[in-house]
């Protein structure tokens, strides 16, 4: 059953437009405001079903934070309903808060100048947890985290991922059924990216939370994730596998030939090489003609080791927001 279901989501903020520089403009935005109208998300519709890790993928202005907020309940929606756990998130009922988690990268829900330790325990007080409970569970995050060394520091004091990690504590002491992740590892060394990784993997393993995560790093949506949803310009671009993503925004595969000797020099003759390495190339090809042109070149040159490959996803993405215009003339699909 659907955990989250999203029908025609949309949000619209009137923006205000100083059309003249000066003091005069000034007076005559003071005076004669005039406005023009964004859409910030537009009919956006969606389920997730309980338990899933799902990316929630798309350039920057995308609408994805707006769309988390509205979900958190911290906004409201200009049109179109949502229901989390049979909750409306914009009524912000006390039921639903203690029920869900929003992390943001870039926002402090902890105390800055106090132990963590200190935060922990308003939460504790705040979500009203049985005294137990709440031990058992703090000792267990804190456990898989590796920060039990680190609570009674001042948060000002630590790092961005020791930061990072005590946030992700603080969200989940009440255990939450839903987790919204917005940019978690943004900013952070590849060490501690891989930590929540790690960690954000073996806790659904454990609790089978379900998860919504925004994030520009391919390598969290690889590890974590096996369904992207693609928004640009607030619309849905995708919904479907990782894989799917590949075969719906590239036609190209990567081919890395090991030759015995250096790389000939008339390869391109054959397709364009994408990249040469001493005796080994990369070629971008069609993926029609992958068995073709392959078959010519092994024909005519001593060819030591052949691989195939998709183009890896973070590339795909990649192209995908920087031809973000292109994409979002694209009709809605859903993938089997």
């Amino acid at each position: 059953m659907p955990i989250v279901e999203v029908n025609d989501l949309a949000k619209t903020y009137r923006v205000a437009q100083k059309k003249k520089v000066g003091v005069l403009g000034s007076l005559q935005q003071l005076f004669s405001p005039e406005y023009k109208t964004v859409s910030a998300v537009q009919g956006l519709s969606f389920q997730i079903d309980e338990g899933e890790m799902v990316a929630f993928l798309g350039p920057n202005g995308a609408g994805k934070t707006t769309t988390l907020k509205m979900l958190s309940g911290l906004i409201y929606p200009t049109a179109g309903t949502a229901r989390v756990m049979t909750f409306v998130p914009w009524e912000r009922r006390d039921d639903y808060r203690r029920q869900f988690s929003l992390v943001m990268g870039q926002k402090n829900q902890l105390w800055w100048d106090l132990p963590a330790r200190e935060s922990f325990r308003l939460h504790r007080d705040i979500y009203g947890l049985d005294p137990s409970f709440f031990t058992k569970t703090h000792d267990s995050l804190v456990e898989l985290l590796r920060v039990s060394h680190l609570i009674d520091q001042p948060v000002r004091e630590l790092s961005l991922g020791e930061r990072m990690k005590m946030e992700l504590v603080a969200a989940l002491l009440h255990q939450p059924r839903v987790l919204f992740l917005d940019e978690p590892t943004i900013g952070l060394d590849v060490v501690a990216q891989t930590q929540i990784r790690d960690f954000l993997r073996e806790h659904n393993r454990e609790r089978g939370v379900t998860t919504l995560l925004t994030s520009h790093y391919m390598r969290d949506v690889e590890s974590l994730c096996r369904r992207a949803i693609i928004i640009n310009h607030g619309r849905l671009i995708y919904d479907g596998t990782l894989d799917g993503i590949v075969a719906k925004f590239t036609r190209f595969k990567t081919v890395k030939l090991q030759f015995a000797g250096e790389v000939p020099t008339d390869l391109a003759a054959y397709a364009p090489v994408h990249d040469s390495r001493g005796s080994t190339a990369y070629l971008r090809l069609e993926r029609n003609q992958v068995a073709s042109i392959l078959a010519q070149i092994l024909d005519r040159y001593a060819v030591d080791d052949v691989t195939v490959d998709e183009v890896p996803l973070e590339e795909v993405i990649a192209d995908f927001f920087q031809s973000a215009d292109q994409a979002a003339s694209l009709l809605p699909r859903t993938a089997s």
